[in-house]
């Protein structure tokens, strides 16, 4: 990262991310020193839901906001998964596994990113193992606790589903006696 002032503040900003708030300033400071700046227009859509290239870096906001959202179910509509403010990482997924992107990422307002790939974190892993341990632990755990949240959002909407299953058929149970009913009557 160019400037120090710059510097010093990426390394708080990384120290206050709620995927990384473990990490101690020096800690901070390693891995900003790994990162490169990059600039993003307002409107840019940064990485694509899908996306197979270019896949394997992370970003800290510095500045402006992200919008991510992905593919809704059936209908195609994009939903909003959430919106990024500065200081908070996003594209952590690609860094550790390199797959598909799994949402679209659009900057709202102009952007000051900084960018860690994979091959910077490999650097770190030569150079400086016990703070790229520390950063992939994070990153792991923060990883976890959205899976954890997705399987809870998951039986929520199973046992929304087995409502509503039973819901239907106690409609279809009264239309079919009405149906029935209605014949008897007629013949």
């Amino acid at each position: 990262m160019a400037s120090v002032n710059l510097r010093e503040e990426a390394a708080l900003m990384l120290t206050r991310s709620s995927i990384v708030a473990e990490l101690d300033i020096h800690d901070a400071r390693v891995i900003v020193d790994a990162m490169r700046p990059m600039a993003v227009k307002a409107g840019t859509i940064i990485m694509t839901e899908g996306q197979t290239d270019d896949v394997d870096y992370m970003a800290l906001v510095l500045e402006g906001q992200v919008r991510a959202e992905g593919t809704g179910v059936g209908d195609g509509d994009e939903v909003v998964i959430s919106v990024i403010d500065a200081g908070q990482l996003f594209g952590e997924m690609g860094l550790i596994d390199g797959s598909p992107r799994s949402a679209t990422c659009t900057a709202l307002t102009d952007l000051k990113l900084a960018v860690l790939t994979r091959k910077a974190l490999r650097g770190l892993v030569e150079v400086q193992p016990a703070v790229a341990a520390r950063l992939m632990l994070s990153i792991s755990r923060a990883l976890a606790e959205r899976l954890r949240e997705s399987n809870r959002r998951l039986r929520t909407l199973s046992q929304i589903s087995r409502a509503m299953q039973a819901e239907l058929g106690a409609v279809h149970a009264v239309n079919k006696r009405l149906l029935a009913a209605q014949a008897r009557k007629a013949g």
